[in-house]
């Protein structure tokens, strides 16, 4: 079994920065082997959206083209953990970021279905 955990969210003004983290423990490299990991976010009453992905193996990253010179996602391999940087926030980016994981080859990456473990979420909220 896998636990993912995201930390670093928080209520930012518009135009500010945070750094989302998401570290993953447990059966990582053995038996649950995690080789996709994603970020994706959640408005109430709406469905999850993918906003980026990362295959761990050859660190091929993918972004949602909406977000482009905004976010970008990266990862410390060393400690099974995955970052999201998001500058200029505006906002539409409130939401519950959700961290996941896959231990199966990820062909969509925007799709929630692709995608094993989930973490419990940090919300993010940009105000003025």
């Amino acid at each position: 079994q896998v636990h993912l955990a995201e930390s670093g969210g928080g209520s930012v003004q518009p135009g500010g920065s945070l750094r989302l983290s998401c570290v993953a423990s447990g059966s990582v490299r053995s038996g649950s082997q995690i080789i996709w990991m994603g970020w994706f976010r959640q408005v109430s009453g709406k469905e999850r959206e993918g906003i980026a992905a990362i295959d761990i193996g050859r660190d091929y990253k993918y972004l949602a083209s909406s977000l482009k010179g905004r976010f970008a996602i990266s990862q410390d391999n060393s400690q099974n953990r995955v970052y999201l940087q998001m500058n200029n926030l505006e906002v539409d980016d409130t939401a519950t970021y959700y961290c996941a994981a896959a231990k199966r080859w990820v062909y969509e990456w925007w799709s929630s279905h692709e995608f094993d473990y989930w973490g419990q979420g940090t919300q993010v909220t940009v105000t003025s």
